[in-house]
């Protein structure tokens, strides 16, 4: 039987690639979005490809009616998992001075970026704790995908840098809580990445590439991101649980 794993935010950019990633090496995957089911039809199909089984669960992690619904598909259809991979996050809806922020976008980027990926893997993590109960060769894993945000400022995206900052310590408790089952918790840390996210501000990160920006003179892409992801999934890294990956090009190494 494949491994099984959930992506969130699993049906475009980061989230897409890793799919992708863990398709073409054996895994089932579900990947969640917000988006009609029928929306992402081709990407399914894409997806399917690879030759593994992968399902659809739509949903808003933010919402813990949703939150419930994504869990009790994956049961339903899966009956296992192995891989929670915590993908799914938004960007301010509008980038402001942090003397001028609003409590709506605050408000929403937390429940989106920070509660959302903190009780999901309350709910996932209560069910690997059973599925290593009922069967002893069980192996999961749980990684989130961070940002270097968590550590560098963007000073009009001030909501965004504190969930990922939260999202950063978030990957700790869980690694610490697992530690007796045997689970690791994994954070990736993407630096500048090409993705719809940051297509508003390709020219202003373009420059900053060619100035030196980052120690690899380039953007980061969604395959990088995905790569890593397989290798803490597979278990490459059996002895590192509550580690950063960081996948940046250098752009947070100190330089003089």
């Amino acid at each position: 039987m494949n491994p099984a794993a959930l992506v969130t935010g699993g049906s475009r950019g980061i989230g897409l690639s890793i799919a992708h990633q863990l398709c073409e090496n054996g895994y089932d995957v579900a990947i969640n979005g917000v988006r009609e089911e029928s929306r992402v039809t081709e990407t399914l199909e894409k997806l399917r490809s690879h030759g593994t089984e992968v399902i659809y669960c739509r949903g808003d992690i933010g919402a813990d009616e949703d939150r419930l619904g994504i869990v009790n598909k994956l049961k339903s259809e899966f009956g296992r998992l192995n891989v929670l991979v915590n993908n799914a996050g938004v960007a301010p809806n509008e980038r402001l001075d942090p003397l001028n922020a609003t409590t709506e976008s605050f408000d929403r980027l937390m429940r989106i970026n920070l509660k959302g990926p903190y009780f999901l893997t309350q709910a996932i993590a209560n069910w690997m704790v059973e599925q290593k109960g009922g069967d002893k060769n069980y192996s999961g894993a749980i990684i989130t995908i961070g940002s270097i945000s968590a550590t560098v400022v963007s000073e009009n995206r001030g909501d965004y840098c504190m969930s990922k900052a939260a999202l950063a310590m978030h990957s700790r408790v869980w690694a610490v809580r697992m530690a007796e089952y045997g689970i690791p918790a994994y954070e990736v840390r993407p630096g500048v990445t090409r993705t719809d996210m940051t297509s508003a501000v390709t020219d202003k990160y373009d420059k900053l590439i060619a100035d030196g920006l980052t120690i690899q003179p380039r953007w980061g892409t969604p395959e990088d991101v995905g790569k890593a992801v397989l290798a803490l999934a597979s278990g490459d890294f059996p002895y590192s649980s509550g580690e950063v990956f960081m996948v940046d090009g250098g752009l947070t190494v100190p330089r003089l």
